[in-house]
Formats: structure tokens, C-alpha cells, sequence
């Protein structure tokens, strides 16, 4: 009788509301198992994924060193130069890459040093545009109360990007990889922007024009840069002429000084 009490539970054994405690206390140790396996193998994969992507098994770690990392990355170009050069020479015979690519470099320097220095004076060449453009935006750096620097400038590379032609103009856009010490920050010396430990890589475009027919340049800024002829002043219509067609003057040495910056745009994202 009494061991069939024990069996039953009614004596000396468990209740039927105790081997429920029971059941669900062992779920949910099975529960927290799985949570934990579940934990440790997800553990695992991160810890595999930071060492192969970062050479760090700390992800946070590895994430901090990929932005310092980066930081020290130059961006790419579009480098098009040996595409488009021989178009751009079919139209302009004498055009030389190499020092257009130089003279774009040393725009964007200026324009750079220009914006640091809030002197539009350091602008070493370009039309009445690219000043007014150099003007406008330390102008709207000063209305905001704002500073901004471009410290140890270095250009990696710069290539020509792109060469169109348009009513009476030709553009080349040349597009260089900077490296700087990049900061914006109040008059009272606060960084607003950037940070002056970390180098910053971005991309420019520079944008040069050579206006081909005098009825196109209805402005002042388009007739700075026009072409005419050294000798008898008539417009040059054609691109790259060798000759004026008027009086037969040589105009090739010419060429390569009429183009004239007028651009300078950094590239986003």
C-alpha cells in the first residue's frame, strides 16, 4: 500500500505541481543552454570575420584600426587621360597632358591655400570665375563665423576626367586624389568639422576652358578667356587653328596658355 502511494505521489513522493516546477525549470535550462551555444557560436563567427577582414580578433578593434586605416587611403580617380587625349589632341594638336595636368594640380593648391589663408591673392591662375568662386566661399565662411583650413595638402594623382564640347567652348575636367589635414571651426577656435590628427582623402575636379568663337562669350568672364588673333585681333572660331584664317597669322604658341580655370568642385561620396 504505501509503495503504491510513493508510485501514485499522494505519499511521500512528488506532487503533480512539483514535476511541473520541475519540467519547466529543465526547459528552461535547455533554453538558456541553446541561448548561450547560440551566443558563443555567433561569437565565433564575428571573432573569425574581424581576424580575416581586420587582422584583429576584437571587432570593435578592428573596426577603429579600418578607419584609421581609410583615413590613410587615397581616394581614386577617373582616369581617362589616355582615352580622351587623343580626341582632345585631334582638336587641339599642341596640347600638352602633362603640364595641363601640372597647372590643374597647382590650381587646387591655390585655391586650397586661398580658402586657408581667406586671401583670394594666392590663386596662382584662373578666369574671373573661379576668383569670384574663391571670393563666394570665404565669404560664406565668414557670414557663418567659420574657419576653415586645409593643412599639408599633398595631391597623389590627377588625371584628366573628361573633355566635352559645347556651343562655342571646350571643357577638360581633370580630377585629383587629395590628402590634407581637413578642420572647420568657430572663431573662438572650436573644431566644428573634421579633426586635426587624422589626414583627410577626397577627390576634386578642376575645370579648364578654351572659348573657340568670340560670339559665344557674351560676358565679361567668357571674353577673359577668349582666343583672338596676336596680330590682327579677329576672333579664332575654329579649335586649335594653327593659323588665323583672316590674315594668316601663326597662333599655335598661343594655344596652349588660352585655356583658363574656372572650377574647382570637390567631389562627393
Amino acid at each position: 500500500m504505501n509503495r503504491y502511494l510513493m508510485l501514485t505521489g499522494e505519499a511521500g513522493g512528488l506532487t503533480g505541481k512539483q514535476i511541473g516546477t520541475i519540467v519547466i525549470l529543465v526547459l528552461a535550462l535547455i533554453v538558456v543552454a541553446g541561448i548561450i551555444g547560440v551566443i558563443l557560436y555567433i561569437r565565433k563567427k564575428v571573432r573569425r570575420f574581424s581576424s580575416k577582414m581586420f587582422g584583429n580578433s576584437d571587432l570593435i578593434e578592428g573596426l577603429q584600426q579600418a578607419g584609421i586605416r581609410d583615413t590613410e587611403r587615397p581616394r581614386s580617380v577617373s582616369a581617362m587621360t589616355g582615352i580622351l587625349m587623343p580626341k582632345i589632341k585631334n582638336d587641339f594638336p599642341e596640347m600638352n597632358a602633362p603640364e595641363m595636368i601640372d597647372r590643374a594640380k597647382n590650381v587646387l593648391l591655390s585655391y586650397l591655400r586661398g580658402v586657408t589663408e581667406r586671401n583670394t591673392a594666392c590663386l596662382q591662375e584662373g578666369n574671373s570665375e573661379l576668383r569670384n568662386q574663391l571670393e563666394n566661399h570665404i565669404s560664406e565662411l565668414d557670414s557663418r563665423q567659420l574657419r576653415e583650413r586645409f593643412d599639408d595638402p599633398h595631391i597623389h594623382r590627377a588625371e584628366i576626367s573628361n573633355y566635352r564640347n559645347e556651343k562655342g567652348r571646350s571643357i577638360i575636367t581633370f580630377q585629383a586624389a587629395l590628402e590634407c589635414i581637413h578642420t572647420i571651426r568657430d572663431l573662438g577656435g572650436k573644431l566644428v568639422k573634421g579633426d586635426d590628427k587624422l589626414k583627410y582623402q577626397t577627390r576634386y575636379n578642376v575645370e579648364m576652358i578654351y572659348i573657340q568663337d568670340r560670339t559665344w562669350a557674351e560676358n565679361e568672364l567668357d571674353g577673359a578667356v577668349a582666343v583672338s588673333c596676336p596680330k590682327c585681333g579677329a576672333p579664332l572660331a575654329m579649335r586649335g587653328a594653327k593659323k588665323c584664317t583672316y590674315c594668316g597669322a601663326p597662333v599655335i604658341e598661343i594655344n596652349m596658355y588660352a585655356w583658363s580655370f574656372s572650377s574647382v568642385e570637390e567631389v562627393r561620396g
